[in-house]
């Protein structure tokens, strides 16, 4: 079992969009925590992201990033079809891994995620960071502290109109159905439910 305590040296495998502006930087903004490798598939697109950002190394393989001895922390930020496959090599690494939401496209994938760690006696995380917004950490504690009273019914609703993106006829995974069945709904609403467990607690019946 590899101790989780020392200095975290992250490696981001997938550092697009997602990794530029928030998850990316704030890697080297956490004491004891560092980015130290980045990989994608795209060698030249890799290289500028390293280049631009301070990261001592690149990769265009991404078992060369798990791999990669200084590395002892991945963050998984690819899109939903692959979470299931690199999870369980870095798992098998003997890693510590963040992996996007949503977690996994299916329920079995997620639990032979969760069994791998629970195997290797490491911890998985997934991106749910509204959990620690302050205008939700704030519901939480009126609800907590039965200022608000007992919710009894959720109603929540969520609906828009394609953008230009979606109608450009271009590669975006959140509507290919091989990469994300769920779509935006995939994407979008299972910050949402997330939200809804960490407010209310888990799902005792479907």
């Amino acid at each position: 079992m590899q101790p989780t305590h020392r200095p975290l040296a992250w490696g981001i495998i997938g550092c697009g969009k997602v990794t530029e502006l928030k998850s990316g930087p704030a890697f080297n903004k956490v004491a004891g925590s560092r980015l130290v490798a980045v990989m994608r598939r795209n060698a030249a697109l890799a290289q500028s992201y390293a280049e631009r950002h301070g990261v001592p190394r690149w990769y265009d393989d991404a078992d060369a990033l798990i791999n990669d001895p200084e590395v002892n922390a991945v963050y998984i930020a690819t899109p939903p079809d692959s979470h299931h496959l690199y999870a369980l090599k870095v798992a098998a690494a003997g890693k510590v891994c963040c992996v996007e939401k949503p977690m996994a496209p299916s329920h079995r994938e997620c639990r032979e995620m969760t069994a791998a760690f629970e195997a290797a006696g490491l911890p998985l995380f997934v991106s749910y960071y509204r959990r620690s917004l302050p205008r939700f950490a704030q519901v939480k504690q009126w609800l907590d502290g039965g200022e608000i009273g007992a919710v009894r019914h959720v109603h929540w609703s969520f609906a828009r109109a394609p953008n230009a993106f979606d109608t450009a006829q271009t590669a975006n995974w959140r509507t290919d159905p091989a990469v994300a069945a769920g779509g935006y709904f995939e994407d979008l609403a299972s910050h949402g439910l997330d939200l809804m467990l960490h407010l209310l607690g888990d799902i005792t019946l479907a």
